[in-house]
């Protein structure tokens, strides 16, 4: 009877993010009635987003849904993949399954934002399956950059669909827990009717190495530096900072760890028992100023050169603590995402420029990759069989490689769907196809504001960014419309009025006759008048100066 009514019910997964783009993944699986959630990520900003902080899913379709959405399933504790529960969790009241160390981020998340944790959420061991409505998600251990890393098999009336989260195939993980190789077979071998699968490193040949090869480099790099080291990595790369803490205790240096967020995951990861640091290794930055320099080390955020990071400031003498002495070595160990390489490059000068050696790079031999490479993308198709494959997780040039790794490793071209977010892929148990959207897309995170910008406004930013503001103030009688005051012009950004009196006066007359111009037509209309205005300033200024300025009429009743 139940696989009677699969066959007439479609099992739909809709992608609300990570499709077509790196970050802010998340993805609703619905079957009837019910909806579960896994991931609910953060992108940052591109270069035009002005003054915008995050990127998170526009999670419109699930709070349409709400009565639907029964629980959120976290594949490991990325921002690209943790960072907009708050943001979702304000709007919907349910329970997160998640391993510890990924729960235990996103309760710091959530205590941060005022938002109360579902009292039903529980931390969930790899292994281990969770029974939501008529779904049951099973948690494999997969490798990461980051402990705790999972795919998610989600058992469904139509058949199983299986999740990887980000992963590779490390054969000698810095934990010792491989992947669950066993268990991604067992699957395979009882029948998956679809795979989704992270793109990230599709276009990349080979074998992605392990993140043990990284710990040799930074060893030795810790040995032989004469003088103190900063190491600047990704917060949530647990891994790296064990291997870091491992090296500074095994040659009696003490460590000290700057920026929040590093903070913040040292302080989980080390109660929760991620991190094994021998008694007296991490002490704070007053401590560690009473430790010769060359048995200082400083574990920081910055890597990617954010503006308002440890690192970034420290390379411009602007952190309240730390100072760039000459002889510091600093160590980067991360390669710097796509659009930040300007960012590194800047915080890298500067760091030269105060008299640190600076070791970065591939080269350098301190940082690999948390994703699978194409061997190890083909492996995991090959050990899990999948009827139907859908790639996840990239830029669309990643999704088409890795569909056509799909084909290389015999899936069927007619079985591999590439699809956007909002892309609402349906199946049943013989059949995938695509069947609509639903609305997706991004919200814009402002300081406290949530969507509050949108396009109209970024557009607005980038023209005062360009060409700078005018404003131009004039006071009007009501009854005669006879103009009592000005007009008087302000400039911000556009010309300094000082140097470009004839320009502005000439601007002044023009205006005034464009309004006298309007109330001769028997027009006082306001709105009519701010757009005659526009219009011949925009006009003169653009002959003029070849810019384009924003305009900004204020007209003032008396």
């Amino acid at each position: 009877m139940a696989r009677q009514q699969s066959r007439n019910q479609k099992l739909q997964v809709i992608p609300l993010g990570g499709l077509g783009e790196i970050g802010k993944n998340s993805m609703a699986i619905q079957y009837g009635n019910e909806i579960v959630v896994i991931d609910a990520g953060l992108a940052f900003p591109e270069e035009e987003m002005l003054g915008i902080d995050i990127v998170i899913p526009d999670f419109t379709y699930l709070l349409e849904n709400r009565d639907k959405v029964k629980a959120l399933l976290l594949t490991h504790g990325h921002e690209d993949h943790i960072g907009g529960v708050s943001y979702l969790l304000r709007n919907l009241n349910i329970p997160i399954y998640a391993t510890a160390l990924t729960l235990g981020l996103v309760e710091g998340k959530l205590e941060e934002a005022g938002v109360q944790l579902h009292p039903d959420s529980r931390v969930v061991k790899a292994g281990e399956t969770v029974t939501v409505g008529s779904f049951s998600a099973e948690f494999i251990r997969v490798n990461h950059s980051i402990p705790d890393a999972c795919a998610i098999a989600v058992t469904t009336p139509v058949g199983t669909i299986l999740h990887t989260g980000d992963f590779k195939f490390d054969q000698t993980p810095v934990d010792g827990e491989p992947t669950d190789y066993q268990r991604l077979t067992d699957i395979g071998s009882k029948g998956l009717l679809a795979l989704f699968a992270d793109s990230t490193n599709a276009e990349r040949p080979g074998y992605t190495p392990s993140e043990r090869n990284v710990g040799g480099n930074i060893d030795r790099i810790f040995r032989e530096a004469k003088g103190r080291v900063l190491m600047a990595t990704f917060a949530s790369n647990v891994h790296r900072l064990q291997q870091a803490i491992t090296s500074a205790a095994r040659h009696s240096k003490k460590v000290a760890v700057v920026g929040r967020s590093m903070e913040n995951t040292v302080n989980v990861a080390m109660k929760l028992g991620y991190l094994n640091v021998a008694e007296g290794t991490i002490v704070s930055v007053e401590e560690l100023k009473r430790v010769p320099l060359h048995n200082q080390i400083i574990l920081t955020t910055g890597s990617q050169g954010e503006p308002m990071s440890a690192l970034t400031r420290i390379s411009v003498n602007d952190h309240k603590a730390i100072e760039i002495i000459p002889g510091d070595t600093v160590l980067i160990a991360a390669t710097p995402i796509p659009g930040n390489e300007k960012s590194v490059g800047r915080t890298v000068n500067n760091l030269y420029r105060r008299g640190a050696e600076v070791i970065y790079g591939r080269e350098a031999g301190v940082h690999v990759s948390g994703h699978a490479s194409q061997e190890e993308q083909k492996m995991m198709i090959n050990l899990t069989k999948p009827q139907f494959f859908v790639p996840v997780h990239g830029e669309y040039r990643m999704l088409l490689n890795h569909k056509r790794l799909a084909e290389q490793c015999g899936v069927l071209a007619e079985n591999i769907l590439v699809g956007e977010n909002g892309t609402v892929f349906e199946f049943t148990p013989d059949s995938a196809a695509i069947g609509g959207k639903v609305t997706s897309g991004q919200v814009l995170v402002d300081g406290l504001g949530v969507g509050d910008v949108g396009n109209i406004v970024l557009r607005d930013r980038k023209q005062l960014s360009q060409d700078g503001i005018l404003i131009v103030v004039v006071a009007m009688e009501k009854e005669t419309g006879m103009i009592m005051g000005g007009p008087d012009i302000v400039s911000r950004g556009f010309v300094y009025v000082r140097e470009s009196e004839g320009l502005l006066e000439e601007a002044k007359e023009r205006v005034k006759n464009a309004l006298y111009e309007t109330l001769e037509r028997n027009v006082t209309e306001w709105a009519v008048l701010k757009s005659a205005v526009r219009d011949v300033l925009g006009k003169y200024l653009y002959d003029k100066t070849r810019r384009r300025p924003m305009i900004l009429p204020i007209i003032m009743e008396v």
